[in-house]
C-alpha cells in the first residue's frame, strides 16, 4: 500500500508498505477520505511525544473508510462496514475515565494512519472509538467527526444557548467549526480573523459578523462596539496565542464564559484582570480533545445535517500530494484539504 510515513520532524516520506494483516482484536480499514489538520502541520514541524510516541508511523488522524478485514475476536464490525476512526481511545479504568472525562485519561492511546491506503486499527480503538456510519453519511463528511467532536466539547462546556452572543477568535478550520456549532444552537456568532482566503470562506457561512482585525490596534474595543458595548456571553479562543487569550477574557460580558480551546506553546502564560474575574463572575474554561460519546454525537450531527462542514474543504488532492496540502495549510491558503487515498 502507499502511505505518507512520518520519520521525524520535517521528515515525511511517500512509501510503499505491505498491507497489514489484522491480529486478534484488530481491524483493517480501507481509507476512503482523509482530512488535513492544523495539528498535522505542527506535528510535522516539531514532532509530538503523545500523538506520535514512536517513529516511523503512517501520518494523519482524520479519516473515514470501509472495513477491509477483521482480526480474530472482533464482534463490533464486519467486513464491508463503513466506519469513522477516532484518533484516540481511553483506558476506561483510570479515575478520569470512571468519572466520564475520558479526554483526560491517564493512559490515552493516540493513533495515526489517515494518510495511507489502509489503516490497522488497534483493539482498544476498535472497542471504544471505531464507529459505524449512518447509511447516507458520505466518507468525506464523516472524516470531520474528530475535529467536530473537539469543537462540540467546547460549545457544550460553555453551555451556549439561543440568542446568546458568541465571539470566536480564529478563522481556521476549528474556529469555523466552533462558529457553525454555536450558530446551530441559535447563537449570534461574531467571528474574528484577518483578511485572506480563510476569512473569505467564513463570510459565506452565515455568521452575524466576521470582524477583520487586520490593522486594528485594539480588537477588544472593536468587539465591544460590535456587541453593543457589553461584550459577549461566550468567548472562545481558537488561535492558541497567549495575547489572544487575554483579548478573549477582555471581550467577555459580565457573567460571561471564556473557553480556551486553542492550545498555546509550552511555558507561556497570560495576565488576568483579577477584579473582573472575581466581581463579574467570569467563567474561564480550558477544554481538550474529545470523548467516545462526543465522537458519536458529532457523527449524529453530520448525518442529520445539523452541521455542514463541507464548505471548509477548499482543496482536494491525492495521497502523494499531502506535503503540498500541509504547506497550503501552513501558509493559511487552505482550510481543509480532502485527501483521496
Amino acid at each position: 500500500m502507499r502511505a505518507q510515513v512520518f520519520h521525524g520532524p520535517g521528515d515525511l516520506r511517500y512509501e510503499e508498505l505491505p498491507v497489514p494483516t489484522p491480529g486478534p482484536g484488530e481491524v483493517l480499514v480501507r481509507v476512503e477520505a482523509a482530512l488535513t489538520c492544523g495539528t498535522d502541520v505542527k506535528v510535522l514541524r516539531r514532532g509530538h511525544p503523545l500523538m506520535i510516541p514512536t517513529v516511523p508511523t503512517v501520518f494523519g488522524h482524520e479519516l473515514a473508510g470501509t472495513v477491509a478485514a477483521v482480526g480474530p475476536g472482533v464482534r463490533t464490525v464486519r467486513e464491508g462496514d463503513r466506519v469513522a476512526v477516532a484518533n484516540s481511545a481511553p483506558c476506561e479504568a483510570c479515575r478520569y475515565c470512571r468519572a466520564g472525562r475520558q479526554n483526560l485519561c491517564d493512559d490515552l492511546l493516540f493513533v495515526n494512519g489517515a494518510y495511507g491506503e489502509y489503516m490497522l486499527v488497534p483493539p482498544r480503538v476498535v472497542l471504544r472509538n471505531l464507529v459505524p456510519l449512518a447509511p447516507r453519511l458520505a466518507a468525506p463528511r464523516a472524516a470531520f467527526a474528530e475535529p467536530l467532536a473537539c469543537a462540540l466539547h467546547a460549545v457544550e462546556a460553555a453551555a451556549v444557548g439561543p440568542e446568546e452572543r458568541v465571539v470566536v477568535f480564529g478563522h481556521g478550520p476549528l474556529g469555523l467549526l466552533l462558529g457553525l456549532l454555536a450558530r446551530a444552537r441559535g447563537a449570534r456568532v461574531v467571528l474574528v480573523g484577518r483578511a485572506g482566503p480563510r476569512l473569505t470562506v467564513a463570510r459565506g457561512l452565515g455568521f452575524e459578523t466576521c470582524l477583520d482585525v487586520t490593522g486594528i490596534d485594539d480588537p477588544v474595543a472593536a468587539l465591544r462596539e460590535a456587541t453593543g458595548g457589553v461584550g459577549a456571553h461566550h468567548v472562545i479562543d481558537a488561535t492558541g496565542r497567549p495575547e489572544v487569550w487575554e483579548q478573549a477574557v477582555a471581550a467577555a460580558a459580565k457573567g460571561g464564559t471564556v473557553v480556551f480551546f486553542g492550545g498555546c506553546a509550552p511555558g507561556t502564560s497570560i495576565r488576568l484582570d483579577t477584579r473582573r474575574v472575581h466581581y463579574e463572575e467570569l467563567r474561564l474554561l480550558g477544554v481538550f480533545h474529545h470523548t467516545p460519546a462526543l465522537i458519536c454525537r458529532a457523527l449524529d450531527l453530520l448525518a442529520s445535517g445539523g452541521v455542514d462542514p463541507m464548505p471548509l474543504v477548499t482543496h482536494q488532492m491525492d495521497l502523494k500530494d499531502v506535503p503540498e496540502a500541509l504547506a497550503l495549510m501552513a501558509r493559511g491558503e487552505a482550510l481543509k484539504v480532502l485527501i483521496h487515498p
